[in-house]
């Protein structure tokens, strides 16, 4: 209130009050505090992040969240990778059925294109299963995506000419990709979110680290450059904690991985084309795994070559790889499949002189390098400690009771995990 106004209001009080008796003063109304704000659920990614980088002495803030709240050794789905396990995150899908069954891929219906990393705008390759945003936007639940992998996508929309969209679902607000923005500016970006009035403010937001996994990639796992990421990484997380706590602003967190690190060795590798006749096959994808289209008319020779238990690898057709994987039926996993024993690779021809130790994920999601991160904390979470591990396909379940939406149905997990840590 501006004071010429309050000098007026006190004036005609005084005049009003020489007329009239006043009644006796009753209770006053309970007052609302404008700092009140709901609890937002702010999930955060820290790519490549194994459970066990949190003994290294470097992650106090990552530490005392996991001591106020629940933390876990958690699987990853198959494959390993990263957009695959990023969407199974928000989807409760795993890849087999969310429709990312890799980092690269290709689909029938759409021959003339591919799906990378660095090109995947389409709503084509990833409308097979709603992220969590979407079904929170139709729920009345404002969210906002920061480098989340597949947010910058209009989901359940259609790419038109010179990459316009068609209909779709976004996040409220969203930001597109980009290595080069630092943790800081990330963790400010979020801030700023939450600093808007109620009205514009999110409910959900998703939060997106990559360095570590950028370490483990180029110097391996056990290396002090990774070591060094971690604690980065470990100082931003402190970084929004404090900006939360400046803002007033009650915060259910859930931190997680993709999937974890093994440390890998040019000696640890397969020459494919050692392996098979080059000209009976297109390699599609190697690395941790490798997949593989026939050359028409090739079949039994290439089936020749590989299917079976090898020295430090084993191959399948796509029916035939093992159950307990949850992968192959999806028509764009290749026909034929091969998985390397954990820290080996199958490489197309044998490495390069000077080729140099590091690290990468993709193997068997059971093994204990793939495993990631899990932390929650926040006043719907109850300081219960350690679980036992569990699927990465029951956090979007979690995230669901978090933010009060339905359940959901034909999901692939559920929040029995996290019933002794919920609050109600």
């Amino acid at each position: 209130m501006r004071w010429t106004t309050r000098i007026f209001a006190a004036a005609l009080c005084a005049a009003l009050q020489a007329c009239v008796t006043a009644p006796a003063p009753g209770p006053r109304p309970a007052m609302v505090r404008e700092d009140t704000r709901a609890p937002v659920t702010i999930l955060v990614s820290i790519d490549g992040f194994r459970p066990d980088y949190r003994t290294r002495g470097v992650t106090p803030n990552l530490d005392a969240l996991a001591a106020s709240g629940i933390s876990a050794a958690m699987r990853p789905s198959f494959p390993s990778k990263t957009f695959p396990n990023h969407w199974t995150l928000v989807t409760g899908l795993r890849p087999d059925r969310n429709g990312i069954v890799s980092n690269a891929m290709e689909d029938a219906a759409r021959p003339n294109q591919k799906f990378t990393m660095e090109d995947s705008k389409d709503p084509f390759w990833w409308n097979a299963a709603e992220p969590l945003w979407v079904t929170a936007e139709r729920g009345g639940v404002r969210s906002a995506t920061l480098f989340w992998p597949g947010s910058n996508i209009a989901w359940g929309g259609t790419l038109k000419a010179h990459g316009a969209t068609s209909g779709g679902t976004r996040p409220e607000d969203w930001w597109p990709f980009d290595q080069a923005v630092p943790g800081e500016q990330r963790v400010a970006g979020v801030i700023d979110w939450l600093r808007r009035p109620a009205a514009q403010r999110p409910r959900f937001v998703t939060l997106y680290f990559d360095t570590v996994d950028t370490a483990g990639h180029s110097f391996g796992p056990d290396s002090p450059e990774t070591t060094t990421a971690v604690k980065q990484v470990d100082a931003q997380i402190g970084a929004l904690v404090a900006g939360l706590r400046a803002l007033n602003q009650p915060a259910n967190l859930v931190i997680v991985a993709d999937h974890g690190m093994a440390a890998t060795d040019p000696a640890r590798s397969i020459a494919l084309d050692h392996v098979a006749n080059p000209a009976d096959y297109r390699l599609f994808e190697a690395g941790p795994f490798a997949s593989f289209y026939p050359v028409a008319g090739h079949e039994a020779a290439l089936e020749k070559a590989l299917l079976g238990h090898h020295a430090h690898y084993d191959c399948w057709r796509k029916s035939e790889i093992p159950a307990r994987l949850h992968y192959g039926a999806n028509p764009r996993v290749p026909p034929y499949f091969c998985l390397a024993e954990t820290g080996w690779s199958l490489n197309a021809t044998a490495p390069k002189p000077g080729a140099t130790p590091g690290g990468n994920h993709g193997y068997d999601n059971a093994a204990p390098e793939m495993a990631a991160l899990f932390i929650a904390s926040g006043p719907a979470i109850k300081p219960v400690g350690a679980l036992p591990s569990f699927d990465n396909v029951d956090v979007a379940p979690l995230l669901r009771d978090l933010l009060g939406l339905p359940a959901g149905s034909g999901l692939d997990g559920d929040d029995a995990p996290f019933h002794a840590a919920l609050t109600k």
